[in-house]
């Protein structure tokens, strides 16, 4: 029993995390995201929230729910996306941004989950990453009210490189294809994105899991995430599983010159 991490229901998993909390969450744009954690910690209640993510969904979807409702107060992310909401709190002064390098977000909150305080990385030398004054947060008027501070930099195999800070959270959120009772995971395609990272940076990690598996079931070298990064399994419904909604629906018909060479033909 003591290696069965599945609980009752998300609200459940979700339950204790607290006003002033941080969380990385998985997920890029709106694959791989743990849709229905999300929704439970906002039926929940938690505010001031520190989220941690690639970015901060779209409006009206994942942690763009969240948005919607004020509970955010400081984002770490890469980008802003198509998120206008996530745009307009941040230049409104409404809440902080530290924006940073997509693969250095992500080697932050993996190097927290191993244990690794700070690492070098030549990724922003010579740009506002290192040398400072990357805006945080804005004064109503559009003033800078919050700004990066310079980063030390040192030169490693004739390279200038910068040091970040790892990353480690109070709890993650994070979605996965297979997951056995221990919290071994296995997740699929792009869903794996930021969901690795984002489970090993958490101190409390809560897995929303599409199928649950006997101990066993999921063969070592399928594993990508191993048991010992997660606390909670949340199992899905087969309807919930299904539940993957895209940012944007794009087709493609005939092109004009396919057209032309049928009818030529």
């Amino acid at each position: 029993m003591g290696l069965d991490k599945v609980v009752g229901s998300a609200a459940e998993a979700v339950a204790d995390i607290h006003n002033g909390a941080s969380l990385a969450v998985g997920g890029f744009g709106l694959v791989g995201i743990p849709w229905f954690l999300i929704e439970a910690l906002r039926e929940q209640g938690a505010d001031d929230l520190m989220v941690v993510s690639n970015n901060c969904g779209v409006d009206g979807a994942g942690l763009g729910l969240l948005l919607d409702d004020h509970r955010i107060s400081r984002v770490i992310a890469s980008y802003i996306g198509e998120n206008k909401e996530f745009g307009r709190q941040y230049l409104a002064g409404e809440l902080t941004l530290e924006l940073t390098p997509q693969g250095t977000l992500a080697e932050r909150m993996r190097a927290g989950g191993s244990g690794i305080g700070a690492f070098y990385t030549p990724t922003g030398v010579g740009t506002m990453v290192s040398d400072g004054g990357l805006p945080y947060r804005y004064h109503p008027d559009g003033t800078i009210a919050e700004a990066s501070e310079p980063k030390e930099v040192r030169e490693f195999h004739g390279r200038q490189m910068v040091l970040e800070e790892s990353i480690v959270t109070d709890f993650a959120l994070v979605r996965a294809t297979r997951v056995d009772r221990a919290g071994n995971a296995q997740f699929n395609a792009s869903t794996r994105n930021f969901n690795v990272p984002a489970a090993m940076a958490g101190r409390v990690t809560v897995v929303e899991a599409e199928e649950v598996v006997e101990v066993g079931e999921i063969a070592p070298d399928d594993v990508h995430l191993p048991g010992i990064f997660v606390q909670r399994i949340v199992a899905l419904t087969p309807e919930q599983a299904a539940r993957k909604d895209i940012e944007k629906r794009t087709t493609r018909g005939e092109r004009p010159s396919e057209t032309t060479s049928s009818k030529e033909a």
